[in-house]
């Protein structure tokens, strides 16, 4: 099971390189591809502009059957954050749905996410907390009741986050640079699949593979 998910995740983390999800730096921690060094670059026009949040992502060795774990590797002032540093979102709880918390299977984690998808729900969550059962209620209280002093701690914060900037690295200065980038359009070729041979000849290492077949191999 772990040289599945080993294997997937090198290939997420080889896309992720390729094509970075704007607003996002990520890397291996010590070169283990189940712990990934994730940097959070704060948007324009935001209270987190100019800051670099620097967390921890750990994968279980079950990947991508249950979620990773996402940490702040510093304090971190959001009304979903624990004071850990722990983050506490819907898309990173076990699958299934949740009798104790209301929580619906399809607001859960799912084979079916990636990194990239982590990533995205988590730009989503710092934009627009869920203050209805904050993990830091502090902040929670703050966030609906005193918004200046909820973002002058933020912006201390992203203060202090600018120590952890690396050498040379080029911060992003505008609004375009965290825009996603539309996909390329291909024009289809009727002759591909004849060139290629049938989709059933994909082996393991192809990105269209499927996660039962894997299971079938370990």
């Amino acid at each position: 099971m772990a040289s599945s998910a080993a294997n997937i995740l090198q290939r997420q983390f080889k896309e992720l390189t390729r094509n970075p999800v704007p607003g996002f730096a990520v890397d291996l921690k010590d070169d283990n591809i189940f712990v990934w060094d994730v940097a959070i670059i704060g948007s324009p026009k935001t209270i987190y502009e100019g800051g670099y949040f620097k967390a921890t992502m750990a994968f279980p060795p079950d990947y991508p059957f249950n979620p990773p774990t996402f940490r702040f590797d510093r304090d971190f002032y959001h009304p979903n954050v624990y004071l850990d540093g722990r983050l506490c979102i819907s898309i990173l709880h076990p699958p299934g749905d949740d009798p104790i918390s209301g929580e619906k299977a399809e607001e859960r984690w799912n084979p079916t996410q990636s990194v990239e998808s982590v990533l995205m729900s988590i730009i989503s969550l710092l934009a627009d907390p869920n203050c209805s059962s904050p993990a830091n209620v502090d902040a929670g209280v703050a966030y609906r009741k005193d918004r200046e002093l909820y973002d002058s701690i933020v912006k201390n914060q992203v203060e202090i986050s600018k120590k952890d900037i690396p050498p040379g690295f080029k911060m992003p200065q505008s609004e375009k640079d965290f825009m996603i980038a539309a996909p390329l359009e291909i024009e289809e070729d009727d002759n591909f699949w004849y060139e290629s041979g049938d989709a059933s000849d994909f082996d393991a290492d192809d990105d269209n593979y499927d996660l039962d077949d894997e299971d079938e191999d370990d």
